[in-house]
Formats: structure tokens, sequence, C-alpha cells
């Protein structure tokens, strides 16, 4: 059984999430409560493996409550909030302070049913033996973001206009957020062109953006239809479209395009894999990261198969060895490597194929 507390002032909301819980084989609500005060208590009292937190409350805020759990009690927490929609900072802190997933929760608070078959799968996601332990970790590199800004700084970049033939693309999902940022804070400044598929909901991809740029010595922006891949710059598939690559004689072209949701995503990691695979794929380095689902795997392998070198982040570094975990099944994968170690084999990899 997955013992679940609740911690919303809602009443209403309380009481949906209860009937919820209650029903779903496999879920115990282990108890409530109506801020993070009253949560505090409970986690003294009742056994918790996951916790559905509100972010909006009296006496104590969400997020406060989430980091102060992350230093003390470590556990796996999905945040179920309207301010996911309204407010993309207040997300990304949520994910940096360890928060295994973002749920938006809908304005009509009796439309939160719709959600259950998501929360439902999430919980059990997160309920994971070891996720806890991959959450603390994760919290306490992403603790103290000011320290990214310094990295590099003794090595001033030049090459900001230069093209490239190289290109390194991304493909990650859950617990993404953090590790990306990880990576990218342990590369040169003249770093090929990286192009970037993470699943988030669209009014999160333009704030993720602003954040890494702000902490970064490169410049990270949302990708744009027809722009040349350049070196030193990072490019975010903006959310709700598809980004894939193109070629225009030895340049890499950004595309995006409208079109059905590909493995239940909308950008989806195949997508982009898939075009690298068609057109760059012998100067490309391809990345598989954290992520629930397949999303990106089979492409992944064409990839390989075409010529690219591709690293994939192993299950005791990842939230979720979904992804990655799909990834290395289907023969897609050159090295499997702990978080910790990707970049730095991104540029081992650069030097040989120069």
């Amino acid at each position: 059984m997955i013992n679940v507390l609740v911690v919303d002032d809602s009443a209403l909301v309380r009481k949906i999430l209860t009937e919820i819980i209650i029903k779903t084989r496999g879920l115990f609500l282990s108890a409530v409560a109506m801020d993070p005060v009253f949560a505090i208590d409970r986690l003294k009292t009742f056994k918790v493996d996951v916790i559905i937190l509100d972010i909006e409350m009296p006496r104590m805020d969400g997020l406060t409550f989430l980091r102060r759990l992350m230093t003390s009690m470590p556990t796996p927490v999905i945040i179920l909030s309207s301010l996911a929609t309204k407010n993309a900072d207040v997300t990304l802190q949520a994910f940096e302070y360890g928060a295994f997933d973002v749920i938006t929760k809908p304005e009509d608070i009796l439309e939160l049913p719709e959600l259950e078959e998501r929360l439902v799968s999430t919980i059990r996601q997160a309920a994971g033996s070891d996720v806890k332990a991959k959450l603390v970790r994760q919290f306490k590199k992403a603790s103290a973001p000011e320290a990214l800004k310094t990295i590099h700084t003794m090595s001033a970049f030049t090459g900001r206009t230069k093209t490239t033939n190289k290109i390194i693309v991304i493909g990650s999902s859950t617990g993404g957020t953090t590790a990306i940022q990880e990576i990218l804070s342990g590369l040169p400044v003249d770093i090929p062109g990286i192009v970037i598929v993470q699943h988030m909901p669209v009014q999160f991809t333009e704030a993720f953006a602003k954040r890494l740029d702000s902490l970064l010595p490169f410049t990270v922006k949302l990708a744009e239809s027809g722009e040349q891949i350049q070196s030193g710059f990072v490019y975010i598939a903006p959310g709700d479209v598809h980004c894939s690559i193109s070629a225009s004689g030895a340049r890499s072209l950004l595309k995006l395009r409208d079109g059905p949701r590909v493995n239940y995503h909308r950008p989806s990691v195949s997508m982009l894999f898939n075009s690298v695979a068609n057109y760059a794929a012998r100067n490309a380095i391809g990345i598989m990261l954290t992520g629930m689902g397949d999303d990106g795997a089979k492409a992944m392998k064409m990839m390989k198969e075409a010529g690219s070198y591709n690293i994939v982040q192993d299950e005791a570094s990842s939230v979720v060895w979904g992804m990655p975990g799909k990834a290395f099944e289907c023969g897609a994968a050159d090295v499997v490597l702990p978080l910790d170690r990707i970049a730095s084999e991104i540029c081992q990899v650069l030097k040989r194929i120069k």
C-alpha cells in the first residue's frame, strides 16, 4: 500500500482527493491536513510515502514547507496548485526544492476528478523505493544555484555567432529541470548548439529558459522556427509545439510546427531525435535523461544507427528511469552514466569528433 498525505486548505479539494485515494486499489489515505503546520504533526504520527501539497495556504506556504521537508524528512511531494498555471517561477522553484512533479489544479475544483488518472499514476511513480534519496540529492545540488553563475567565468567566450555542424540534443521529463541545469553547468562556454525537449506545460518553458540563461554563461532561449543553431547557444523547445531540426548545407536549422501529440507529448523527444537521425546524426550527441514513459527511446536508437553518440542517464541517478530505461532496453545507448558524469563525457566525445 502507498500511504498518501493530502495537504490543502480547501475542504472541497481534500474531500475530492480523499475519495480518489480511497477508491483506488493500492493507495491508502494516511492523513489529511489543512495546512503545513498540521501536516508536520501528521508526519510525526502517520506513515507517509507520498504527499499531495497545495502552495497557497495559511500559516505556512507550500514551498517553505517543501524546502524544510526535503532537508529534514525527504518525502516524494506532488504539488497540486492553481499557481502552477499562474506563476511559472513558483513551479520552477518547486522542482528546485525537490518536488517530484507539479500538476495544475483546475480553476473549477469540480473538474479535479478529470485529473484522476494522471494523479494516481504520478503517486505510484513517486512512491518508487529509491525516489526519496534521489530527490534529496537533487534538492541539495539545486539549493545553491547562485554558485553556477561563477562557473567558467575565468574563460571568456568569443564565439557566440560561430556556426557549427555539430549538435547536442537532450530529451527529459520528470526530474529533468534540475538534471539539465547540472549538465549545462559542467560544460564549456564554447559548446556546440544544444537543443532540449523538456516535457512541461507551455506556460513554463519561457520561465525555464530565462532562469537557465541567468545562471549559465551561454545564451539560453526558446527555440524559434527557422533560426540557425549556433555554438554557445542552448535552445529550449517551446511548449505545445513540436521541435525538430532540418539541414541547409552544413547548417542545422530549428523547425517548430503544430501536430498531434506523439507518445502523449507535444513537444515530443521522438520528433526531435527522429529529425537528428535524418539530418545530423554523424555530428550529433544524443542524451536521454530522467523521465516517465518511453518518449524518444526508439528514435534515439535510430540516431545511433545513423551514427550519433548516445548517452543515457543511469537508473541510480534518475528520478524516474522510464525514458532512459526504455532507451537502454532498445539498444539506443553507447554509454549509461550517472548524472554527475554526463557533462565530462560530452566534453570527451567532442574532442574525439573534432
